[in-house]
């Protein structure tokens, strides 16, 4: 069984931590799980939010390409409708290239209202714009030579894309998917999926199964890596601890909610006003969904997991603990080593 890293460095409202102070202790945090024995990081991709998520991601899995050396570099996701294509093709590539082919593409359309009026991008436009970019670079990465492109949104002439990357036929697509036709469509299209953080094992177990048998059409073999979950990670020794990650892990929930919807207060991505969450709904989902708990009760949870189907675990923790990340690799990985 894998484990992997989900997140990014990051910093609250009225925090007197440096943005640079809170890179430098994730960069510091990032290095430890390697030696640790963590399989990947993937990094999110978020804008104009006030608390200090990480934004500049390529560049951010570029430096840590230079201070790692066994850890896959991923992205969780790229969105790529507020990206110039070709300028992303070249950066991506780049950044597969220094990592000596570490890079994991993790890509997406977005979901945040706040973003795309930020960037001046329409919502209505993301899918096209998803689409477009998608294919231009699988097109870039597989053409031997120069070619052109002339879509909707974007037009290049007689173009290279360079340098190439050093996976073949590129770094491996992975695509956020939760319904039952967006993970058979993961599945047809040859992408790797991504499960978030949100359902428990029999919901997680249904999607597994859609996924591999979609693949077994497609007449290929499953692989059982090629499916990435994430799970929000609470190391709590006692009931104290337990409330305090629930509150912690409320107050994100919140957060992603007041960023998610327009100023009239609907979801972009529901097309109608979504209710908010109370309190006791959320830790009713923390406690379905999260790895919280001491670690032998994060253990159980986790064989859970994978007797749906899950071989790949990627675990954030919202602390941000160096003591919780070495507990979890000591007290807990162990017990899957040979899994």
């Amino acid at each position: 069984m894998r484990f992997g890293l989900f997140g990014g460095a990051r910093t609250d409202p009225g925090e007197q931590a440096s943005d640079s102070r809170i890179y430098t202790d994730y960069i510091e945090y990032i290095c430890e799980a390697e030696r640790l024995g963590f399989h990947s990081v993937f990094l999110v991709e978020h804008h104009f939010t006030g608390f200090g998520q990480v934004s500049a991601t390529l560049n951010f899995l570029t430096y840590l390409a230079a201070k790692t050396t066994t850890m896959r570099l991923g992205t969780a996701v790229l969105v790529l409708p507020w990206h110039n294509p070709a300028l992303l093709a070249e950066q991506a590539a780049t950044l597969d290239l220094l990592s000596n082919g570490r890079f994991d593409f993790g890509v997406g359309k977005g979901y945040r209202w706040g973003e795309f009026h930020g960037f001046c991008i329409p919502m209505q436009e993301a899918e096209e714009r998803y689409q477009e970019t998608l294919a231009f670079l699988r097109t870039a990465w597989t053409t031997k030579g120069r070619f052109s492109h002339h879509g909707k949104y974007w037009h290049y002439d007689d173009i290279v894309v360079e340098p190439a990357p050093v996976q073949k036929p590129h770094p491996p697509f992975w695509v956020g998917a939760a319904s039952p036709s967006s993970i058979r469509y993961a599945a047809e299209q040859g992408y790797n999926l991504l499960l978030g953080q949100a359902g428990g094992p029999e919901t997680i177990a249904e999607n597994v199964s859609i996924y591999r048998r979609a693949v077994e059409a497609q007449g290929r073999a499953y692989d059982s890596s090629t499916v990435g979950l994430t799970r929000a990670l609470h190391i709590a020794m006692n009931e104290a601890e337990r409330e305090t990650a629930r509150a912690l892990r409320a107050k994100f929930m919140t957060q992603v909610q007041q960023l998610s919807l327009s100023p009239t207060g609907e979801s972009p991505t529901l097309g109608r006003p979504r209710k908010a969450m109370s309190r006791a709904e959320m830790d009713a989902v923390t406690e379905r969904d999260a790895l919280i708990g001491p670690p032998e009760e994060i253990i159980r949870r986790i064989k859970r997991l994978q007797e749906a189907g899950v071989e790949y675990v990627m675990v954030i923790d919202f602390a941000g603990s160096l003591d919780h990340l070495r507990i979890f690799a000591r007290e807990v990985m162990p017990a899957f080593a040979s899994s």
